[in-house]
């Protein structure tokens, strides 16, 4: 019965999407067309969704749910809760950061993939990807993985940039143009790069999982040099560089440097970076335009925090095949980008990023939303553990007498 329940819910909210789909909602995107900000609003959204682990199906059971929960649960599951948050927040884009598919129990992993990924296709949405360290242990390499992903409907993601040596598969960037009949509507004014931070050592002496390389670190920054030249070089010359974000798999070493006092979200399980600090943090760091970074892998970790002007954020595991924690809700990331308005009523640059969670629970409740970061600014609004807010360098409110240097920095803010 509860099968047959979940298969219902499947197919109600599959038929929903269809004709919602059907209306025809104006995205700016697609394989076709570039990504824009949108005219009404000046925003640009884009829902992030790590670690599906999409196998076979309605034969693949769920992990780690509740007795409740467990009978009839399956993959579809992670569909109808695709199907959900898609509805509920109408992204201009979707990401998803890798394990998309557990290739190891996938029966066919180009089926698999299709069938992960079908609810943004279905819905006619533009959407993107990068691989992790489980999606190439089936019936496709890793190569194959990226190629299947590239061939696919609706997708902006790539396989590599042309005539570029480069490791791994899916290292791209894509550009978000200002809001159409604007000034800046020809300008990149938001920046997205993907990158595979691959699956494992193949050093034998190093133990454990893939970095990104040297290589990866060279077309990244290269890249970033030439999208700020353009943007603050090319007519109309802007003051300064727009700002990016970064989504790649397999968490930087740096993941680890949050307590419970410095970051927004959970950390419920070891940071499962490589063994290894390839320097990635500190490239994003030096080219200075990537204002947050956001990775899955560590299904049971959600959290946000900020380190040298960077905002780290984990998304949290997505999919119900995938391991998680009994009782504690499968979700997803939303990132929200919103321009700046002038008096006369002119779109222009990036004002602030937005982020906050949605979860798979009966309400779709969305959690713990904050300012990641505002132009002007180090960064934005959080809250204290005691509910109180302050804002910059996830500073708590206890402790500010004991660092009189900064004094004048958080009061301009508070």
């Amino acid at each position: 019965m509860a099968a047959c329940h979940g298969l219902l819910l499947l197919l109600v909210v599959a038929a929903a999407a269809v004709a919602y789909a059907g209306k025809g909602k104006g995205h700016d995107g697609g394989a076709s067309g570039g990504l824009r900000f949108r005219r009404e609003g000046g925003t640009f959204k884009v829902l992030q969704v790590a670690d599906m682990h999409y196998a076979d199906g309605r034969s693949t059971p769920c992990k780690d749910v509740l007795p409740a929960q467990d009978r009839g649960c399956s993959d579809l599951n992670t569909t109808a809760f695709l199907y959900r948050v898609l509805r509920a927040e109408d992204p201009d884009l979707v990401v998803f950061t890798g394990d998309n598919i557990y290739g190891a129990e996938s029966t066919d992993a180009a089926r698999s993939m299709d069938a992960a990924i079908v609810p943004a296709i279905a819905m006619r949405l533009p959407w993107a990807a990068v691989i992790g360290n489980h999606d190439q242990e089936g019936t496709l390499s890793r190569e194959g993985v990226m190629r299947h992903l590239v061939g696919m409907k609706n997708t902006l993601s790539r396989f590599n940039p042309e005539g570029v040596e480069i490791d791994g598969y899916g290292n791209y960037n894509l550009e978000v143009g200002g809001v159409e009949g604007t000034l800046l509507a020809n300008k990149s004014v938001l920046n997205l790069y993907f990158l595979d931070s691959g699956d494992y050592s193949t050093v034998p002496s190093i133990p454990g999982y893939g970095w990104i390389k040297a290589s990866q670190q060279a077309w990244f920054k290269k890249t970033s040099a030439i999208l700020q030249k353009n943007y603050t070089n090319e007519h109309p010359k802007q003051k300064d560089p727009a700002p990016a974000l970064a989504y790649f798999h397999i968490p930087l070493p740096e993941f680890g440097s949050f307590t419970a006092s410095n970051m927004t979200g959970v950390r419920q399980e070891g940071i499962s970076s490589a063994s290894i600090n390839s320097g990635f943090y500190t490239t994003m760091v030096e080219t200075g335009d990537v204002k947050a970074a956001f990775v899955g892998h560590d299904h049971v970790n959600d959290f946000c925090g900020k380190l040298t002007g960077i905002q780290l954020c984990y998304a949290g595991g997505f999919g119900y095949h995938a391991y998680g924690k009994a009782g504690w809700s499968r979700r997803a990331r939303v990132v929200s980008v919103q321009l700046e308005k002038m008096e006369g009523g002119e779109w222009q640059g990036v004002k602030s990023i937005k982020t906050w969670k949605r979860l798979d629970d009966q309400h779709l409740t969305t959690i713990e939303s904050e300012v990641l970061w505002n132009r002007g600014s180090n960064g934005g609004r959080q809250k204290n553990r005691d509910g109180s807010s302050v804002r910059d360098g996830n500073l708590p409110l206890h402790i500010k007498h004991h660092v009189r240097c900064w004094c004048s920095a958080i009061s301009q803010r508070l």
